[in-house]
């Protein structure tokens, strides 16, 4: 009875033929002549020039050098397995603590002149940047490709947005202007809207509402409506260019930020304002709400001076403000100043909140980005990130990704581990 084979039977006719040259190379004729018959290879000729010709001899010598190497790997992988299990542990970071990483993952290039904003979209891998050469480009952020240029403004675009859902893109520009991308129909401008009498600086779009907010160095804030691109509100009450203007998690709020030195809260329904942050020595560049997510870390921070209301995390409860006199500044939505965080050497440009709350992000025209603790107001690492000045900063919601555009005029994207 035959046992079943694993070989094929190309395989088989192989071995054959190499033992059968082996048989006929040692002189064993007989066996030789027996085997030729049983494995019906009558016709076989020895021929030095084939190649099973000596096969059997290198295959015999080459299991025995591999059983060697084999045995020599073991040795050493059992060595490493022993100091690795000797090894001093670090502890995992869990994902909800990364934070961006040097060096970058992509630097971008194509703007001609310095970069003024870079978004992401909610969804879709697009990242787009807004220059001072008059153009929008967009992005694909996970293969670092360039997709295409939007043009319509004609000075310098200051500020980039896209909706919550991500189907408009609404830039601003130097040339007094609002303009409304539309994202799914090859970002074509649907609506250009028309009101401010001199440079739009900052413009953002309420939550759950169809509401475009801008501010400008008129000095004033006003809202549009997106479907119409009418103008349904004014507010006044800066004494300066308005730099930024945000909106609050539920959208009740707006904060803004100017050159007068301070930053106020305003009341989106009564369009008034409702605090007047003063403390800076110098031009206001941008203001934020921190997310109720950041509550119980700034609590654990402020424990010692300050007696929030904890039950009720309402959104607008903190601002944070970044400014030409280099320090950034904790505020309560009161008006109370809570803390100042010093460290950068050049005017603070842009902030943004790390998705899990934790910490805070600055980008600087000291070329760095910053990244504070918001359990201490400590500054846990310092990125140099560009060769000029970082003029904006902004993290994906949906990767761990930060983006910073610069006077350098790249665009770079950093991975967060």
């Amino acid at each position: 009875m035959t046992a079943t084979s694993i070989l094929s039977d190309r395989q088989k006719d192989e071995l054959h033929k190499a033992i059968l040259d082996y048989l006929n190379a040692c002189g064993f004729n007989q066996a030789f002549v027996a085997l030729k018959s049983e494995s019906e290879n009558e016709e076989f000729v020895p021929d030095p020039k084939q190649k099973y010709s000596g096969l059997l001899e290198k295959k015999w010598t080459s299991v025995i050098r591999l059983q060697k190497k084999i045995m020599e790997l073991e040795t050493k992988n059992t060595q490493m397995q022993e100091e690795l299990n000797n090894a001093p542990t670090r502890k995992p970071t869990s994902s909800v603590d990364w934070i961006p990483r040097a060096p970058e993952k992509y630097s971008l290039v194509g703007h001609r002149n310095p970069i003024t904003r870079v978004a992401f979209h909610p969804i879709y891998q697009i990242l787009a940047s807004a220059s001072e050469d008059t153009t929008i480009k967009i992005w694909d952020y996970e293969s670092g490709e360039y997709e295409r240029t939007l043009k319509g403004h004609t000075k310098a675009v200051h500020d980039i947005t896209f909706d919550a859902k991500g189907n408009h893109l609404i830039s601003c520009s130097a040339d007094l202007t609002i303009k409304i991308w539309d994202t799914n129909n090859d970002y074509k401008c649907i609506r250009t809207l028309y009101g401010h009498d001199h440079s739009v600086s900052s413009v953002c779009v309420i939550p759950n509402a169809d509401i475009i907010v801008s501010s400008s160095r008129d000095k004033t804030i006003k809202l549009w409506e997106m479907a119409s691109g009418y103008c349904v509100k004014t507010f006044s009450g800066h004494l300066e260019w308005v730099r930024s203007i945000q909106p609050s998690e539920d959208g009740k709020l707006l904060v803004s930020s100017s050159n007068d030195q301070t930053a106020r809260v305003w009341d989106v329904q009564k369009g008034e304002t409702k605090m007047e942050m003063r403390g800076h020595d110098h031009v206001v560049e941008c203001a934020i709400f921190l997310p109720v997510l950041s509550y119980p870390f700034v609590w654990e921070w402020l424990e010692a001076n300050v007696k929030s209301n904890r039950d009720q995390a309402i959104p607008g409860q903190y601002i944070v403000t970044g400014s030409r006199d280099k320090t950034i500044k904790l505020w309560d939505a009161s008006g109370q100043l809570l803390s100042t965080l010093i460290g950068h050497d050049n005017w603070v440009r842009g902030l943004v909140v790390h998705p899990s709350g934790k910490y805070l992000v600055s980008a600087s025209d000291d070329k760095t980005m910053k990244i504070w603790d918001l359990r201490n107001g400590r500054c846990v690492k310092t990125i140099e990130a560009h060769s000029h000045f970082v003029t904006s900063i902004s993290y994906c919601t949906t990767t761990p990704l930060v983006a910073t555009g610069s006077v350098d005029q790249t665009l770079k994207i950093w991975q967060c581990r």
